[in-house]
C-alpha cells in the first residue's frame, strides 16, 4: 500500500472512531469564499492542528440547485491526495450547514497576488507550471478534468508553492470517453468546450486543462490574459475570437517560453501540449529535476509574506458585519433554538433526507 493510501485510510479511520462534528473545531477568523461557500481557519481542538473550513448553508445549497456539485466535489477530493493539490480531510454537518475541513494555506491565491501588484519572474512562473503539470498528471491517472484551472483556484503554501483547489465543477471521464457538459470560467476555457457547445465538436478531454494551464501562465508573466473576453461574452464571438486575434509574446520573455506558451495555447488539440510526458519532453524542461520538484525541493522564486493573510481582509468584516447567522455565534444560536422552539426534527430529517438522496445518485459528468 501507498504512502499516500496509507495515509487516507488513517485519516478515515479517525472520522469514524470520532463521529467529527463541528464542536471539535475552533473557529478563528474567515478568509475567503470559495465554490462550496465561506472559507474560514479553524484548529482541531484535540491536536491543535490548523485547517480551512469550508461551509456551506444547506437550504441555499438546496434552493440554488448546487448541492449536486457540492457533494460531487466531496466524492473527488475524498480519492485525492498530491502535494500540489489542496487536501481533503474531514467533512460533516449540521442542522444548518455542510462542512469541508482541508489544508490550510495562508500564502494566498494566485489572483490575490495579481491584484497586489506582484511580478512573477519566468523562473517562478517555470516552477509553478512544473508543479502543476505534476498535478494534473496525477489527476489524469485518476480520470478527473479539473475544468476550472485560473489564478483564483491556485494557493500557495509558506513556501511559495503551489497547490491546485476548487473541484466543484470536476468531471471524471470513464475509459476512453469524452466530456460533453460545459463548464469553467469563460476566459480560461479551451476552444473546443465552446465548439462542444456550438455543436461542431464531439467533446473534449483532458487536453482543456492544459489551455487553462497556459493562459493562467501568460496572466502571471503578463498581468493580463492573452485574449480579451468577459463571462457575458458569447460562445460564438469567443470562437472568433480563437481565430482572429493572435496572442502577443513580449521580447523580454525567452524563446523557450514563448514556444512553451504557444504550444500549451494552440487551438487544435492534437498540436496543444496535452500531457505531463510533453511538456517533460520539451528542451526547455531539460534541466528540471523532476524528482525535486514533487518532493518540493525547487525554492519558489516569490515567497509570500508570512507576517500578514494573504487574502482581502473584507472577508472579515463581512462574516462579523454582514452575515445573518456568524459561523462563530452557530453553538449559541443553535443551543438557544432548541431551547425555544425544541428540535424540529422533521425539517432537520427532511435536509438530511435531501442531502442522502442526492449523494445516492451523484454520478460522473
Amino acid at each position: 500500500m501507498s504512502k499516500n493510501n496509507t495515509s487516507k485510510n488513517l485519516k478515515y479511520n479517525t472520522i469514524l472512531l470520532q463521529l467529527l462534528n463541528f464542536d471539535h473545531f475552533q473557529i478563528l477568523r474567515a478568509i475567503g469564499k470559495g465554490s462550496f461557500g465561506k472559507v474560514c481557519i479553524v484548529q482541531k481542538k484535540d491536536t491543535k492542528k490548523m485547517y480551512a473550513m469550508k461551509y456551506m448553508n444547506k437550504l441555499k445549497c438546496v434552493e440554488r440547485n448546487e448541492v449536486r456539485n457540492v457533494l460531487k466535489e466531496l466524492q473527488i477530493m475524498q480519492n485525492l491526495e498530491h502535494p500540489f493539490l489542496v487536501n481533503f480531510w474531514y467533512s460533516f454537518q449540521d442542522e444548518e450547514d455542510m462542512f469541508m475541513v482541508v489544508d490550510l494555506l495562508l500564502g494566498g491565491d494566485l489572483r490575490y497576488h495579481l491584484q497586489q501588484n506582484v511580478h512573477f519572474s519566468e523562473s517562478t512562473v517555470k516552477l509553478y507550471i512544473c508543479e502543476l503539470a505534476l498535478a494534473l498528471g496525477y489527476l489524469r491517472t485518476k480520470r478527473i478534468i479539473h475544468r476550472d484551472i485560473k489564478p483564483d483556484n491556485i494557493l500557495l503554501d509558506e513556501h511559495g508553492h503551489v497547490h491546485l483547489t476548487d473541484f466543484n465543477i470536476a468531471a471524471i471521464v470513464k475509459d476512453d470517453l469524452k466530456a460533453t457538459s460545459i463548464a469553467g470560467t469563460k476566459p480560461y476555457m479551451a476552444p473546443e468546450l465552446f465548439q462542444s457547445f456550438e455543436g461542431s465538436h464531439p467533446g473534449y478531454s483532458f487536453s482543456v486543462d492544459w489551455w487553462s494551464l497556459g493562459i493562467t501562465a501568460y496572466e502571471l508573466l503578463r498581468g493580463q490574459r492573452p485574449y480579451v473576453m468577459k463571462s457575458s461574452t458569447p460562445a460564438n464571438e469567443i470562437l472568433q475570437t480563437f481565430h482572429k486575434v493572435h496572442p502577443s509574446y513580449p521580447a523580454a520573455w525567452s524563446l523557450e517560453m514563448k514556444s512553451l506558451l504557444r504550444k500549451l495555447l494552440c487551438i487544435d488539440v492534437q498540436k496543444r501540449i496535452s500531457c505531463l510526458a510533453e511538456l517533460r519532453d520539451l528542451d526547455y524542461m531539460s534541466d528540471v529535476n523532476w524528482d525535486a520538484v514533487l518532493s518540493k525541493q525547487v525554492p519558489p522564486g516569490f515567497i509570500p509574506n508570512r507576517r500578514r493573510l494573504n487574502c482581502d481582509p473584507t472577508f472579515e468584516l463581512e462574516e462579523m458585519i454582514l452575515e445573518s447567522k456568524p459561523l462563530h455565534k452557530k453553538k449559541k444560536r443553535l443551543a438557544r433554538k432548541t431551547k425555544e422552539h425544541g428540535s424540529d426534527e422533521n425539517v432537520t430529517c427532511s435536509k438530511e433526507i435531501i442531502i442522502a438522496d442526492f449523494q445516492r445518485n451523484v454520478s460522473s459528468v
